[in-house]
């Protein structure tokens, strides 16, 4: 069924599959491929859509395989007569409170790395510890490729690794909750409010980048409430997020780790980045890095849907009742389904929203993404225009529970 989780897109502007890195006119969203772990890595399916972001996901080759052959391992002797110096022994000095240092000592033993084989391929992403005998969460898009009898291994902070199962996936908000197994006394992450994020404010990524496993990032948070459309599930809902945007630096395999406030808190999950298309340090196209775009999903609006994966349920979401497009104004609704929240508040076709309680609504993104922040049941002021006059509305949003 129609609805505010499926905005309409022009063909000529809908996603289409191309090869990985291949330059475009526009830089294009794109889903961070999984990638092999070994050198020249076959990447897990990649899905390029609209507006230019990647999905942080499978760990690639690119400068980590060109660090692997240029260093130079070998020892080295001094000259004779030439200058050498001691070491110096040094005391190691406690991390100052709310440095990056402190931080990454607090959050690093609840951060996993996550490889996954499956029919498409092998890939790696990152994870985020949930409870002491391994809940786990991360993207859809990392562990979607052992959906169909592969096979996902986690590997901890303390070197140990054991098997896991998927619990749940949910597309729409891409994240998923695994089952590590037969693991005891992990550390879980503390898990902060996004609510509480200010633009400006200091943020750690933790994750996998190329496979590096426990490597640690850091900088501010940029822009909130982005909206952010990394593609759609099967059925043409799209998979659309309030981000948080950072400038610390995001690379494929960073996705389903955390990004943290100073404090050590979880507020969001490194999903995305975006990118320009590059080439390979061996001339063929390959996974661009960070260039200080970097998108995380908020963990306020997805702790519910966590909650109800970790416990086997179909996860659920609010929905409108309405098919959108973009309008100069807001989002233009293309149709109105019967019975829903929106045709009892007397939303028509033609009128275009324009806020959702007091967050302004520029497009059909910007709309998906806000309803996408709240749960069925919710209460919400909808504002719209209708020949040029303005109209309001309090309507409780539906759930896609009810979808026939």
């Amino acid at each position: 069924m129609s609805d505010a989780s499926t905005p309409q897109h022009d063909p000529q502007h809908s996603p289409q599959p191309s090869p990985w890195g291949t330059p475009a006119p526009p830089p294009a969203l794109q889903r961070e491929p999984q990638r092999e772990p070994r050198k020249r890595r076959t990447g897990l399916a990649a899905a390029v859509v609209a507006t230019s972001l990647l999905v942080g996901g499978g760990a690639g080759v690119g400068g980590a395989a060109l660090w692997d052959v240029t260093r130079d391992d070998a020892a080295t002797s001094v000259p004779a007569g030439s200058v050498s110096t001691s070491p110096v022994s040094q005391t190691e000095a406690p991390a100052p409170e709310g440095s990056v240092e402190a931080v990454a000592q607090e959050v690093l033993p609840s951060v996993v790395k996550i490889d996954v084989a499956g029919a498409q391929g092998t890939g790696s992403g990152s994870g985020i510890v949930l409870t002491a005998d391994g809940t786990i969460l991360t993207n859809n898009h990392v562990v979607e490729g052992a959906l169909d009898g592969g096979a996902i291994r986690v590997s901890f902070d303390d070197g140990t690794s054991t098997e896991a199962e998927i619990l749940g996936t949910d597309p729409l908000t891409d994240t998923a909750v695994i089952q590590a197994a037969g693991v005891s006394d992990l550390t879980p992450a503390t898990i902060g409010k996004s609510a509480n994020l200010g633009v400006g404010e200091g943020v750690v990524a933790i994750g996998s980048p190329f496979g590096l496993d426990a490597t640690v990032t850091s900088g501010i948070v940029s822009a909130l409430d982005r909206p952010v459309n990394v593609g759609s599930d099967d059925e043409g809902n799209s998979t659309t997020y309030p981000a948080i945007q950072t400038d610390a630096a995001i690379n494929p395999g960073n996705s389903g780790g955390p990004l943290v406030d100073m404090t050590g808190a979880v507020v969001g999950i490194n999903s995305s980045i975006r990118t320009a298309a590059s080439q390979s340090p061996y001339g063929q196209s390959g996974q661009a890095g960070s260039i200080g775009l970097g998108f995380a999903i908020p963990i306020d609006e997805v702790m519910p849907i966590v909650d109800q994966m970790a416990k086997g349920e179909t996860p659920t979401h609010a929905r409108l009742g309405i098919r959108i497009t973009d309008d100069e104004a807001g989002a233009r609704i293309e149709d109105v389904t019967a019975g829903s929240t929106a045709e009892v508040a007397g939303i028509e076709p033609g009128d275009v929203i324009t806020s959702i309680d007091d967050r302004r609504i520029t497009g059909a993104d910007s709309l998906v993404a806000t309803i996408r922040s709240y749960r069925p049941g919710d209460e919400v002021t909808v504002t719209w225009l209708r020949d040029g006059e303005e109209q309001e509305a309090s309507v409780t949003l539906d759930s896609d529970a009810t979808e026939g």
